[in-house]
């Protein structure tokens, strides 16, 4: 099976790889000509893909590598299931089966696409789904009979069903879903600069449009990833990627509550933190840290709690967690004029070090950092 990924950032482009290591003809697509060139010899710009393992499967460099797939597919009464029989993995798989383009045209020959676009906020705090808009039109250009659409970027429940299907109808109105062609979400689960847990190894939630498109999809991810996880609907989907990165936003809002409010005890927060982490149930350790930063975290909730203002719904944990997180920079630079005083020293003219800028520890990304606040 030929199958493209649209979008070759930390999600796309893992994804991809992995689908090349899974044994199907993989097409990056993305605009950024430099992500393009760089893919096409073979030249890693992410750190957890490395170099030897982008040019193993772009062909730079003469490999064979283990598939990393349970193999296993799903039996599928439909034109997509060729999708599944086409990918099923030999013992190995000669490299040389990922390239990557900056042409949609590619599109009309693929049998599978996965949408993995970046879906930040605008200016005024709202979800910008322009991307998925973009990608979503140049797929419905080449829609054709037999083709699996997956969208992976993390979004409101609902996107997937009133804003992906519609517009891909938008030029064959005749083509039926569950029938003439499969919708379905799966949101990406990455975790940057994690070893132990990678594309293939992490449980992956799939929620399909009707029962046919959740098959399909099942059978398009089984042959790369180990452990399928289906979901009744694609909201639903939708909705646990936005519960599962709420639940970190508001844990690390509470464990940077606990801070100021030991801080006003006069307590060693890492000693009250460090001490509750023993008891083995019913506590999970969260830090405080100067805030939020990335690509996920800071952003998603909002995407949650925008779309449930639209239904008169006010998330009051997502907001509160919110007002807390973006104010621990001001808390952390008010610690540092604090023993500036306390030295007899004045903030104007002290050289003041600053260490690691990334959002997080063993990355090099600074998006949202709240370092550089």
């Amino acid at each position: 099976a030929h199958v493209a990924v649209i979008g070759l950032g930390y999600v796309g482009l893992p994804l991809a790889v992995q689908f090349a290591q899974a044994g199907y003809r993989v097409t990056g697509i993305d605009l950024d000509q430099r992500k393009v060139e760089a893919i096409n010899r073979g030249e890693s710009y992410i750190g957890d893909i490395s170099s030897e393992t982008l040019a193993a499967v772009t062909g730079q460099r003469a490999a064979i590598f283990h598939a990393t797939s349970n193999g296993s597919t799903t039996s599928v009464d439909t034109p997509a299931a060729a999708i599944a029989q086409a990918a099923v993995p030999t013992t190995q798989t000669q490299a040389g089966i990922l390239r990557a383009t900056a042409d949609y045209s590619v599109l009309a020959e693929c049998d599978a696409v996965s949408i993995c676009v970046p879906t930040p906020l605008n200016k005024t705090g709202d979800p910008d789904i322009s991307y998925i808009y973009s990608a979503t039109e140049q797929i419905a250009q080449y829609l054709h009979r037999g083709m699996a659409i997956v969208l992976e970027s993390t979004t409101y429940p609902g996107t997937t069903t009133e804003v992906v299907l519609p517009r891909l109808l938008e030029n064959d109105r005749a083509l039926q879903i569950g029938k003439d062609f499969f919708l379905a979400f799966s949101p990406e689960r990455v975790d940057p600069g994690r070893t132990d847990w990678l594309t293939h190894n992490t449980p992956k939630v799939i929620g399909g449009v009707t029962p046919e498109c959740l098959a399909v999809a099942i059978a398009y991810y089984s042959a790369a990833i180990e452990t399928l996880v289906p979901v009744s609907s694609p909201n639903a989907a939708e909705m646990v990627k936005l519960f599962e990165n709420t639940f970190r936003s508001v844990n690390i809002g509470l464990a940077n509550e606990m801070l100021l409010m030991c801080d006003k005890l006069g307590l060693d927060a890492w000693e009250v933190i460090d001490a509750a982490a023993t008891k083995p149930f019913g506590f999970m350790r969260f830090t405080p840290g100067p805030g939020l930063g990335g690509h996920c975290i800071p952003i998603d909730p909002h995407y949650l709690s925008w779309k449930l203002r639209t239904l008169a719904y006010n998330a009051r944990f997502i907001e509160l967690a919110s007002e807390i997180n973006t104010g621990m920079p001001r808390y952390w630079v008010q610690q540092v004029q604090d023993a500036l005083n306390d030295a007899g020293r004045a903030v104007k003219g002290s050289r003041i070090l600053v260490l690691g800028v990334a959002y997080k520890k063993n990355v090099n990304d600074m998006r949202e950092s709240p370092a550089l606040d």
